[in-house]
């Protein structure tokens, strides 16, 4: 839907190679061990059927046998997206039942538990989403059919060392305990499609609603988020849930607050994606930075009637550098930005929504506020 300012050429993209999703690491365990339960032999391989209708053959790891269940492990392999998962070791514990036909998944150690509401899984559930359960069953069910057996089948879905990975994400944020998720909407990961990134946006903004957030905080990485944290948490008591990384993703975060009927919404950033922001960039990448600078030098010149800084604005190079020749001496300027903010944000939201502008200095300070402004001028 969006035109993405990823900052890399179309065949720099095509050059990068795809990789799987946990979902479809976990399905091919189960299949794995399923293969081995049927033959007594190791498969070195099996194929999955994808969400997407595509099929991937999926190298296994190691198969093991002990008594009646079978484990076995593949390695995720994410391709050249960034991915904390990437060489996860993803695995299943398998067995056959009495129960004809059906599947019985469930969460093993290193999987985590869902804990808050407003995710595809229950709260008391493992974090499998529903993509992931349904690549499962229908693995497990094609090797039932194709060894012609009426038994049922449990696959206990582990991550090896998951727990510790799981520090490196956002699921305890989403209210996923102890463990990763097992996720995947396609079975596929895409290098640099951001599908991961903007589906915890989208899972973020679903628990905040369902917990209760009637005011979320959106930052774009972790800096702007702990700078956002000591405030509000203080002057409005807000729930942890409520505050939301979107990254570079602006324009799908907004149609995100839309979505999960979010009636009030801060960004709290720092000068280079407020100015992204202000020119409505529905993607806040560091690209088109040439037009960034000539959008602020224009309005340095309308609100300073300075036409030599309005000329050194326009050759910095960077928002860092234009950002120290504006504040603290010309408050208008940022104010300009911050309603331009403002403004954009409401044109990406498809709903009502009230938003406020936060601008960090780059020591942590608030150098514009929308609300305090407005505050001050009542």
């Amino acid at each position: 839907m969006w035109d993405w300012y990823i900052g890399l050429s179309d065949r720099e993209t095509k050059n990068l190679r795809r990789g799987f999703t946990t979902g479809t690491a976990a399905a091919a365990a189960v299949k794995a061990a399923l293969v081995y339960l049927f033959t007594k032999q190791v498969p070195g391989s099996v194929k999955i059927n994808l969400l997407n209708g595509q099929t991937l053959e999926v190298l296994v790891d190691l198969v093991s046998a002990h008594n009646s269940l079978v484990r076995a492990v593949v390695v995720k392999d994410a391709g050249d997206d960034p991915d904390i998962t990437h060489r996860a070791r993803i695995g299943a514990v398998v067995g056959l039942t009495d129960e004809a036909g059906t599947v019985q998944i469930t969460g093993g150690k290193g999987v985590g538990m869902v804990t808050k509401p407003g995710l595809e899984i229950p709260p008391g559930e493992p974090a499998i989403n529903p993509g992931p359960r349904k690549m499962i069953r229908e693995s497990a069910l094609q090797v039932l059919n194709q060894y012609h057996s009426n038994a049922g089948v449990s696959a206990e879905i582990f991550v090896e060392n998951g727990e510790v990975l799981a520090e490196k994400t956002l699921n305890r944020r989403l209210g996923i305990e102890g463990g990763l998720s097992i996720l995947g909407t396609t079975g596929v990961v895409n290098p640099l499609s951001h599908e991961a990134y903007t589906a915890t946006i989208r899972s973020a903004m679903s628990v905040a609603g369902a917990c209760g957030c009637d005011h979320v905080v959106l930052t774009t990485g972790r800096r702007s988020e702990r700078f956002s944290q000591a405030f509000f948490c203080d002057l409005y008591q807000l729930h942890p849930e409520a505050f939301i990384q979107i990254g570079d993703f602006f324009g799908i975060s907004m149609e995100s607050l839309a979505e999960h009927k979010i009636p009030n919404a801060t960004l709290a950033v720092f000068f280079g994606k407020a100015l992204k922001m202000a020119q409505g960039f529905v993607h806040t990448h560091a690209a088109k930075s040439e037009l960034t600078m000539e959008w602020l030098s224009d309005v340095v010149k309308k609100e300073t009637g300075n036409k030599i800084l309005a000329r050194q604005v326009l050759n910095a190079n960077r928002a860092r550098h234009a950002f120290g020749m504006i504040w603290p001496e010309y408050p208008d300027v940022l104010e300009k930005v911050g309603h331009a903010m403002i403004r954009s944000a409401e044109k990406f939201c498809p709903a009502r929504c009230r938003f406020r502008a936060v601008i960090y200095d780059f020591q942590g300070t608030i150098a514009f506020d929308s609300y305090r402004r407005k505050k001050g001028r009542d």
